[in-house]
Formats: C-alpha cells, structure tokens, sequence
C-alpha cells in the first residue's frame, strides 16, 4: 500500500502483499514492476482502461497464469506474510485458498447441485448429509438458496445470467477460500442482476477478502473500499476509494476518472 494509504488506514490487516512484481506473456510485457497491498476483509477494485494489465494482476493472486502457456513474472505476491510462489507452495492448494470469478458466467453443464459439490467432491467429501450441507450453505452464502432450492436437480444452463453468476461464486464459496477474486462479474449482466451481486458482495465482505476488476467506475465507486487505478501495466494510484474519486494524487487518475480518456 502506499504510503497515503497507509498513514489514512494504520490498523489494516494485509491479505495480499504485491511487491515490484512484472509479467510477460512471451516477450509481451504486461505488469511494470507493480507495488500494493490489498487489505483483508475489505471490497478492492482494480480500474484502468482495457489492456492494461488489471486480469492479469488478480490472476497472479492465484497463481492462475500459471496455466497460460508463455506467462512469467518476476517480483514477489505474499499471502498473509507467506510467499505464494516459494517453492513450499502448492499451486493447487493456493487455488483452494483464493477462489475466483470470471467474467462470463459459466456454469458446468451439470444440475445446480453438482455445480456446488464438484468442488467439494474433487477434495474428498462423500457422504451425502455433508454434500448437502455444503451446497445448502453455500447457495444462502451466494442469496440465491431461496431462488432454486426446489430446483436443484435443474440444469444449471436454464437459470438467467445474474443467477449464473451468483451460482459461480456458490460454487467458489463452497470450498471455503479466505478470499473472493472477481474479473468483470457484472460485464454481462443487467442492471437488476448488477445490483444482486453487488449486494452480496457487500455482504461477503465480513468474513471474505474480495478484490475485482471492474471496468465500470461507477461499480467501484459506490462498491469498494480501496481502489487502484491502472495504465499501461503501472499501478499509477491506490488508496481508499472516496479519496481516489474526489482527490487523486496524481493526474492520470484524474484524467481517467473525469472520462478526459479511457
């Protein structure tokens, strides 16, 4: 975090530590020796206009790259003071840890339950009284328990986009993680669907890290805690979001913020 930040909030727990960490996908660069700490329990939105680097960085928060064939990075991500990429550390078990959300719903092609317990499955869990506890718990956690609990046999693909999604961070929720990473939820909802997310978001924030990318700086004004603002792989700014969006230190963030470009 930087040091405004720091001075505004002194008692913050840090979830993530980011130290001078840069990324390539080949010889492409994308993260430019980026610096901040994300605080724990706390809503954190990742803004900046298309391509500049905000996927990227919350993918390297559970080492998700990892997966994309060209991708390295060099500089350090801590978790809780523990560095998520020692040698110690299993990726899968990093994955458990720091659940995630993507941009466009995708449900499996299973029924809603089977959607929660494949998770839960996967790391062991049989019995049936257990696997429906999980899926119970997990759908109230996501607000969408009421929706579909007389459909759980039901196709997950027959439910809207909003329910998809909030079926998707079920199913993450599900296998307890301490925190929620979100690329662009809300980019293919509508407003209605927005709103619900939006919501539960604010409600996970008591027992959840959550940090997202966003596109829509309205979403990360009224949502988040603390915001970072994002150009050509440079974290320019990061503080707590009512400063940000009223008085930016810098001012790219505020070209940015007042639509000058973007």
């Amino acid at each position: 975090m930087n040091p405004r930040a720091v001075e505004e909030e002194k008692d913050l727990s840090v979830a993530f530590g980011i130290q001078d960490l840069s990324s390539w996908y080949g010889s492409f660069p994308v993260l430019k020796a980026v610096s901040m700490s994300i605080p724990e329990r706390y809503i954190t939105a990742i803004i900046g206009p298309s391509g500049c680097g905000k996927s990227t960085l919350i993918r390297c928060l559970n080492r998700i790259n990892e997966l994309i064939p060209g991708f390295r990075m060099e500089g350090q991500v801590f978790f809780k003071g523990q560095d998520l990429y020692g040698p110690e550390v299993d990726p899968i078990e990093v994955r458990l840890r720091i659940g995630m959300v993507f941009q466009k719903p995708n449900p499996f092609p299973k029924s809603i339950y089977d959607n929660i317990a494949y998770g839960p499955r996967l790391c062991g869990e049989r019995p049936m009284v257990r696997l429906d506890s999980v899926v119970e718990r997990s759908l109230k956690k996501a607000a969408l328990w009421e929706e579909v609990k007389d459909k759980l046999r039901q196709n997950a693909l027959a439910l809207s986009g909003g329910q998809q999604q909030r079926l998707c961070i079920a199913r993450a929720l599900a296998l307890d993680p301490e925190v929620l990473l979100l690329d662009e939820p809300c980019s293919a909802l509508d407003p209605i669907a927005t709103g619900k997310i939006e919501e539960l978001l604010h409600e996970l924030k008591a027992n959840y890290t959550v940090a997202l990318v966003t596109h829509n700086m309205q979403q990360a004004a009224r949502l988040s805690d603390y915001t970072g603002f994002m150009l050509l792989g440079e974290m320019v700014e990061f503080g707590p979001t009512g400063r940000i969006f009223t008085n930016p230190s810098d001012s790219r963030t505020e070209a940015y913020i007042t639509g000058r470009f973007g």
